[in-house]
């Protein structure tokens, strides 16, 4: 677990589902996730909006425009097969079909496990289960039958693999030495091409011949090399080091004939040009610009306004582990509030900024991790605000379950949209972002709920690719701006038609205009009148405001 991802927007990815989406949409999030492996071409590029919505289901508005190349993808798929699978922790009882660990397969196919390892850096789809009491690395059956078809060749040389005779390494040099020449295939493909003629593995060939130019240095067959490294050998340098537990720096200076510094500033310069590959949004402010500013926005988050301990909700009886873990997270004060998003969205300044001024080809490691750091710090306040507003999505999918519409499914649905609101949410207007967040959550399920009830009706199951294929024609975020915009003049109009008392209740009730979220028994402080007094003149409010919007023909969700 843990291991590296090439594209740092599938890493996100692993790090919000795994601490938002329920057990059972994990489980189903990376079955999705293997299924999809099989799928992706290396030398194609993919959207990484198609991505999401082949992982979980969800079809943001205005989700990242990013492209990525399919190599990564796939290699960034497994890690996440494997991560997820680490964050449930399924008990191999539990599985709907054998699991076998890396020996079960290495006494299966007659090869070492060291060569069952090497299968997964080749494709085979390893997950975490929980066996004999004990978190292990597995292979469901299924993975293995797909990857044993797609490897046939492979596998079956692994398993007839015996040690080479003196003959036979004789042939190797015989035939390397006569191939070399020709200087149309580096030492790799002809160890490829010697491995299938003689059907052994392309590593045994590749070592033999490294020790005899090794053994033989005046004779050596493949001289070590000083040309420039090209794009594509980097790129394959950087997938080796990456990949899995990755190979060293020190096989990877032998194996391309180049010394440890140089391979370390191959790495870096990849690093760097993946780093600034990645798209980088934030919400800039004028405090960002100010040294003396910096302090405040890094330190600690602020106490309540009042002095009181932020208050703990306790979870109804009978609710699931996960929703029932929601209530362990205190919701946030405004104050509390406008400080993480600020504190994000300064973390991400200060990365870009950096990075920015990063030239790939002398790349510093210090730089380099400094950059990862503050998106990682920011990334950690970022799912602090969003834990703090789980209960809200929860809320909102309560509303909208239907015999055709799953909870859990609405809840998963949910949370993306939240998380698709906190990187949109423009924190410097002095807004509650919960009112921006349930616009975005209804929103969304507005539209998916009659899109999902559709296809239920018009299409039979499996004909999933005609759904995901389809044209996603909702608005953009810029459309999304306009309609909050018409919606609070709306409101503000409304408002003004109300008189000094109701409109007072309103306001202190639901945070408008940037006020203090006030409850019953507050307001009826505040008004002389009873609690119960003051839920009644709210809701006659609310009535009058619904039929001010019926006359007026306005879409207010909220009503």
């Amino acid at each position: 677990m843990g291991g590296s991802y090439r594209h740092p927007a599938m890493k996100e990815l692993k790090e919000q589902q795994s601490r938002f989406a329920p057990r059972e949409r994990l489980l189903e999030q990376i079955d999705r996730a293997e299924k999809l492996i099989a799928e992706i071409e290396g030398e194609k590029r993919y959207p990484y909006a198609y991505l999401l919505f082949r992982i979980t289901g969800f079809r943001g508005e205005a989700t990242s425009p990013q492209v990525l190349d399919g190599a990564g993808v796939r290699s960034d798929l497994k890690q996440f097969v494997e991560d997820l699978s680490a964050t449930v922790c399924q008990p191999v009882e539990q599985t709907p079909e054998p699991v076998l660990t890396v020996e079960d397969v290495s006494r299966r196919f007659n090869v070492s496990t060291r060569t069952v390892t090497r299968w997964r850096g080749q494709g085979l789809v390893a997950r975490r289960f929980l066996i004999d009491g004990r978190p292990k690395v597995g292979f469901l059956e299924s993975s293995l039958a797909r990857f044993v078809e797609a490897h046939r060749e492979q596998v079956d040389r692994g398993s007839r693999f015996q040690k080479l005779s003196d003959e036979e390494r004789e042939e190797i040099i015989r035939r390397a030495r006569r191939m070399a020449p020709i200087g149309q295939a580096g030492p790799i493909e002809i160890a490829r091409r010697i491995a299938r003629k003689m059907e052994r593995s392309t590593e045994t060939v590749r070592m033999t011949l490294k020790a005899y130019d090794a053994e033989h240095p005046d004779r050596a067959i493949f001289p070590p090399s000083t040309a420039p490294l090209d794009e594509a050998t980097k790129a394959k340098i950087y997938r080796l080091y990456n990949h899995g537990r990755g190979v060293s720096a020190e096989n990877l200076a032998a194996q391309f004939d180049r010394t440890r510094s140089s391979i370390y500033r191959v790495l870096n310069e990849m690093r760097a040009l993946r780093l600034k590959e990645a798209k980088l949004e934030f919400m800039t402010h004028p405090s960002f610009d100010d040294p003396a500013a910096h302090e405040e926005i890094l330190g600690p988050i602020p106490e309540p306004a009042d002095g009181k301990p932020p208050r703990k909700t306790k979870a109804p009886k009978g609710l699931p582990p996960y929703l029932a873990s929601l209530y362990e997270v205190p919701l946030l004060s405004r104050e509390q509030e406008a400080h993480l998003f600020r504190k994000m969205n300064f973390l991400r300044f200060r990365a870009s900024k950096l990075r920015d001024s990063i030239e790939p080809t002398r790349a510093k490691t210090s730089d380099l991790d400094e950059v990862e750091r503050l998106q990682d710090e920011a990334l950690a306040v970022k799912n602090q605000i969003i834990s703090a507003n789980l209960r809200l999505v929860v809320s909102i999918a309560k509303r909208h379950v239907g015999p055709s519409n799953d909870f859990f499914h609405l809840v998963s649905d949910g949370n993306m949209s939240l998380i698709r609101a906190v990187e949109k949410f423009d924190y410097a207007r002095g807004n509650k972002f919960s009112t921006y967040a349930s616009w975005a959550i209804m929103k969304n399920f507005a539209r998916t709920i009659p899109e999902e009830n559709y296809r239920r009706d018009r299409f039979v199951t499996g004909h999933e690719e005609m759904f995901e294929a389809a044209a996603d024609n909702r608005t953009d975020e810029h459309e999304y701006e306009s309609t909050q915009k018409r919606m609070q003049d709306a409101v503000k109009g409304m408002l003004g038609r109300l008189d000094d008392r109701e409109r007072l209740i309103i306001i202190s009730r639901y945070g408008i205009n940037g006020a203090s979220e006030e409850t019953l028994e507050q307001l009826g402080k505040k008004l002389n009148i009873t609690k119960e007094r003051v839920r009644q003149i709210e809701s006659r409010t609310l009535d009058k405001i619904r039929k001010i919007a019926n006359e007026e023909k306005l879409d207010l969700p909220m009503l």
